[in-house]
């Protein structure tokens, strides 16, 4: 351990008085307890035409050290406006932000440790950016939100199955190919319209669209559309909640020849890739907003966003360039 410490004003003032009095260094740093390599450094690196003067030395000495600190990453004014706006406007995690920026060799580098610290010290702070004095601290993933107590059971109406989720092929688990998807809905006012979100498992590319209401013929109107404008490589297995909008996937089935698995009653963990996704989509869909009032084009927009969201459990690709197998400039 270091436990060196510079040289104080009084013992500046000091050196200079036995200096004038002629002094050796080895006497000086006898008498000051210091090692003579200090004093001649301090009168080397602090005298001006051979004169050594306790006040220049002490100036200097603040000026190399403001200079011998390692460079706030944010302070560069190109990379603060990119991190500013993938994490306010894009909604980017402070490590997907981080690691994209590695990943396509940005110019500049930012730790994700080093954007976190900026959020809570509110250097990304703007005026109206959300109630309260949190600031961006809102923007973060989990941000306080509230979760089902223990034992909550559903008391929506039971469907017939079709398949038990443990009769789905195992290579869906594994993740391998594209076109195993799961589903859910996204609702907003009760009695309104709900977004319906197919989720692809390997990719996690997020399909799906506006239902006009949360119903079953609803439902099945929009996943038959989603469904009808894919290839048949990408359309393998479809594992929905048991909730009672999915009431028509026999339908589904018989039109498109997809089967679907559902997982068991009370287990939202057997479908973790649609809930994680729905959770990131909350984002810009919180539960207090009127699903009515959005547009298909606004809804498509957060799609996207989330699509072109770089992911850690994809080697921070995006659910697109892995969907679709291409390759995105995005930072």
């Amino acid at each position: 351990m270091n436990h060196y410490n510079h040289l104080t004003t009084n013992e500046r003032e000091n050196l200079l008085f036995l200096t004038a009095k002629g002094y050796s260094i080895r006497k000086i740093a006898t008498i000051l307890h210091r090692s003579p390599s200090t004093i001649s450094r301090e009168l080397r690196r602090n005298s001006k035409k051979e004169t050594y003067s306790p006040s220049l030395a002490t100036s200097l000495y603040h000026k190399r050290r403001k200079k011998c600190h390692k460079r706030y990453a944010l302070d560069n004014p190109e990379l603060y406006s990119v991190v500013k706006r993938l994490f306010l406007e894009e909604q980017w995690s402070p490590e997907e932000i981080s690691n994209r920026l590695r990943l396509e060799n940005y110019p500049f580098y930012v730790s994700y440790n080093t954007i976190y610290r900026a959020i809570y010290t509110k250097k990304f702070d703007e005026k109206g950016l959300s109630p309260g004095n949190r600031g961006c601290i809102r923007k973060l993933r989990h941000r306080g939100k509230t979760r089902h107590k223990k034992g909550t059971q559903d008391t929506r109406g039971k469907i017939r199955i079709s398949n038990e989720l443990e009769k789905r092929p195992q290579i869906a688990l594994e993740r391998r190919v594209i076109g195993h998807m799961e589903a859910d809905t996204i609702v907003g006012k009760r009695g309104g319209a709900c977004i319906v979100t197919m989720v692809d498992m390997t990719s996690r590319f997020l399909l799906g669209g506006k239902a006009t209401k949360k119903d079953s013929d609803s439902v099945k109107e929009v996943m038959l559309g989603v469904l009808n404008s894919l290839p048949s490589r990408k359309k393998k297995t479809i594992t929905p909640d048991r909730g009672k909008e999915f009431a028509c996937h026999e339908e589904i089935t018989q039109e498109t020849g997809i089967e679907f698995y559902f997982p068991r009653p009370h287990s939202p963990w057997d479908r973790g890739t649609n809930e994680n996704t729905n959770g990131l989509l909350r984002e810009y869909i919180p539960k207090s907003t009127d699903i009515d009032a959005l547009s298909e084009e606004e809804i498509a927009a957060f799609f996207d966003k989330l699509n072109k969201r770089p992911r850690k459990c994809l080697g921070w690709k995006t659910p697109f360039e892995v969907f679709y197998n291409k390759v995105l400039h995005l930072v």
